[in-house]
């Protein structure tokens, strides 16, 4: 299969590009390398003689019907959005123009190919979003989100990726374009941009700076290792069914605090420091405007209709993320000189 996959010098997307290559599938990367993009994430398939790279921006329709004629790809898997809860609070614009007007220019460019195509009943239009889109959820471990949840995004990403959801659904209730989706839980991983709070947690321990947590620290996420996602998004470009939508979850929830005191542990037992624990550097700040109680996902129309579950359990997950880090200081040290990165941001709420 030829997969477009837009966003592929991304986190996720690098990810998906990686295990798609390996499982013997083309790809065709699109990817605007903005700040959060990295093509040494994606360096290792860099020469592969199933691997393109197109640097364009999802906005630019004229850009994308030229990659969709050159490529003929057999299915998009359209990764590519902001997707910084804080950077949105400070700048919401930026996060409508690529995740809806950039969503919008995918579709319509993909519907165009579709039809010049004769509409193959094969074609995939996979749209992957985020479990933000379904609100907050109470403390009660019964309550999780499923893919009836009823829409409640309570950020301006949030929002923004709620929206891109609608276009999708409506673009194929209206023009037939054979479309699924996915919603996934909080990812973590290697070659995760140092802005997210597992590996801001990881290289401030090891620079001896505080670890930030926001709040008392309570706030609850459903933690999914990257690679399992990935995993995850090519069984359902393979095998799930057009118009439906699927919630991947790690099955691993945790509050930030008990988060950040794993990796402490962790980082004790794999670089000790001189004296005491990086746990001593545990520091509470004010808490994010509007910040989210609590994400959970039930996976239960992943598990019984496509046979998929997480392979990899929250404790395995951060150490081999911590022994990522720990390993390629040369991958992460000059992202941390990009706009925005150490610095706290959406308090301007």
């Amino acid at each position: 299969m030829k997969l477009l996959v837009t966003g592929g010098a991304g986190f996720i997307g690098s990810a998906v590009v990686r295990l798609a290559i390996a499982r013997g599938h083309s790809v065709v990367n699109l990817d605007a390398l903005t700040y959060a993009a990295c093509l040494d994430n994606v360096a290792s398939v860099a020469d592969h003689p199933d691997y393109a790279f197109e640097q364009a921006d999802i906005r630019d329709r004229a850009a994308l019907d030229r990659i969709f004629a050159t490529h003929r790809p057999d299915a998009v898997m359209h990764l590519a959005a902001e997707s910084h809860v804080d950077r949105s609070i400070d700048g919401p614009a930026d996060f409508i123009a690529t995740n809806v007007t950039g969503t919008l220019q995918m579709l319509e460019a993909a519907r165009a190919y579709w039809t010049a195509q004769g509409k193959p009943a094969d074609f995939r239009f996979h749209h992957i979003s985020t479990d933000e889109v379904f609100g907050s959820l109470p403390a009660d471990p019964a309550i999780k989100f499923t893919e009836t949840t009823a829409y409640d995004p309570r950020s301006p990403y949030a929002a923004s990726k709620a929206g891109s959801d609608h276009l999708v659904r409506a673009w194929h209730e209206t023009y037939g374009l054979p479309v699924v989706l996915t919603n996934c839980s909080n990812n973590y991983g290697p070659y995760h941009f140092p802005e997210k709070l597992v590996p801001v947690i990881i290289l401030n321990a090891l620079a001896g700076k505080p670890l930030p947590i926001y709040g008392d620290g309570s706030n609850v996420r459903d933690w999914l290792y990257v690679e399992d996602h990935a995993d995850a998004l090519l069984q359902v470009i393979a095998k799930g069914a057009v118009g439906r939508s699927y919630n991947i979850g790690g099955e691993n929830e945790r509050s930030n605090l008990d988060l950040v005191q794993m990796l402490c542990a962790i980082l004790d037992d794999l670089r000790p420091k001189a004296s005491g624990s990086y746990a001593d550097q545990i520091s509470f700040v004010p808490d994010r405007p509007g910040h989210d109680a609590r994400y959970a996902i039930d996976p239960r129309r992943m598990r019984d209709e496509l046979g998929w579950r997480p392979s990899v359990t929250i404790d395995q997950g951060l150490r081999l993320t911590a022994q990522w880090y720990l390993a390629n200081e040369s991958w992460w040290r000059p992202l941390q000189a990009r706009q925005g990165v150490g610095t706290r941001l959406g308090t301007k709420a």
